[in-house]
């Protein structure tokens, strides 16, 4: 009988790579925001892979940019510290890459730890771009594989899962297997929230929002039927940014609520009464009584 395998796997790389995408898709549930915007991870969450053989604990982290702010610190310092206390390194990087991160080749290289490269969006590049981009890498260090993917074409995801596998030790299930995130309802609520108003509005506004769930509770309603209430506040920088969210006769706001109550139905299987509301709270993201909360647990 095979031995049960288990172990934590980090997921690193430049902003917009596609890491969260790879690892929704690894863990077969929704537990990062998606959008196509740099930053839209703030810390480190953990999703849970189980297999029959093992368990992976794989976290998704911020990608890495030039920072503006004490939250793009916090962030960049979240992304960094997760590499040397993990067992594999997952390091994406884009098929359309025009440069390396030297930083975080280099943290992969102090902390000698197996690390298995993932070039994605190979479905916008010929053969030989990718080609090259291995021999490239190869070259810099020595990863126990090089695995070529795309998300949007469901290509090659599977191999990543069994060559996490097969670089793992025997070891423990540390959650249930009925689990795959370590987060709370109330941050997938507050992520999922977020997620939407990333979509949905313009570049000047998502990166100053916060979104607070202030009320998540579970009640029946007439029929019997269980129904969640949640409130939740969107925070932004700027007065002018609370207009942009809220939107000409309150649209935009309620397209964000609609849709992220849409998503939180599929992920709790039952209804949610979801109601929003804007505030300004003015640099927010220099308040380290606000930041702090985003830094990544010991």
């Amino acid at each position: 009988m095979d031995c049960f395998k288990s172990g934590f796997v980090t997921v690193v790389g430049k902003t917009n790579v596609g890491k969260s995408s790879i690892i929704n898709r690894l863990v077969g549930e929704k537990i990062s925001a998606i959008a196509n915007k740099p930053q839209t991870t703030r810390t480190i969450i953990r999703g849970i892979i189980n297999r029959p053989n093992s368990q992976i604990v794989i976290m998704d982290t911020p990608g890495l940019h030039k920072s503006k702010s004490k939250l793009g610190n916090m962030m960049n310092e979240n992304a960094i510290s997760s590499i040397p206390d993990v067992d594999v390194v997952l390091y994406v990087i884009e098929a359309t890459e025009k440069s390396i991160d030297e930083k975080i080749l280099e943290k992969i290289k102090e902390s000698k730890k197996k690390t298995i490269l993932i070039i994605n969006k190979i479905d916008l590049v010929d053969a030989k771009k990718i080609a090259d981009l291995i021999d490239k890498y190869k070259n810099l260090y020595d990863f126990v594989a090089i695995i070529p993917v795309s998300v949007k074409k469901d290509k090659n995801i599977e191999e990543i899962i069994d060559e996490i596998e097969s670089n793992l030790k025997e070891g423990p299930a540390y959650y249930s297997v009925e689990e795959y995130t370590n987060q709370t309802l109330r941050q997938i609520a507050e992520e999922t929230i977020r997620e939407k108003a990333l979509k949905l509005l313009q570049d000047e506004v998502p990166h100053g929002i916060l979104v607070e769930v202030t009320k998540m509770k579970t009640r029946k309603t007439k029929e019997m039927e269980k129904i969640y209430d949640v409130e939740a506040t969107i925070f932004c920088l700027r007065e002018s940014h609370k207009g942009i969210i809220i939107g000409k006769n309150g649209n935009m706001l309620k397209k964000i609520g609609t849709y992220a109550r849409e998503d939180l139905e599929k992920m709790l299987d039952t209804k949610v009464n979801l109601k929003l509301w804007v505030k300004v709270k003015e640099d927010w993201i220099n308040d380290m009584s606000i930041v702090k909360k985003f830094k990544a647990e010991e």
